[in-house]
């Protein structure tokens, strides 16, 4: 599966509005991000988050918790 576009460059992407990061390396939680960014409109509502650096750690530094997908 593609990367969705915006973020193609960046592999953990969070979202606000439940605070769950999403690792787009792993197909099943890069599906999950990209329905609930399509069904929610995430990126106009400016609730999607990356990392510097782009690590798990950083995002639970964050306060982000990873997907469960």
């Amino acid at each position: 599966m593609a990367k969705i576009r915006r973020l193609e460059e960046h592999r953990h992407v969070g979202v606000r509005s439940d605070m769950v990061v999403y690792d787009t390396d792993a197909p099943n939680q890069a599906a999950e991000l990209a329905a609930r960014v399509e069904a929610e409109d995430l990126i106009n509502q400016r609730l999607i988050s990356t990392f510097g650096p782009d690590t798990i750690e950083e995002a639970r530094n964050r306060g982000f918790t990873p997907s469960k997908a």
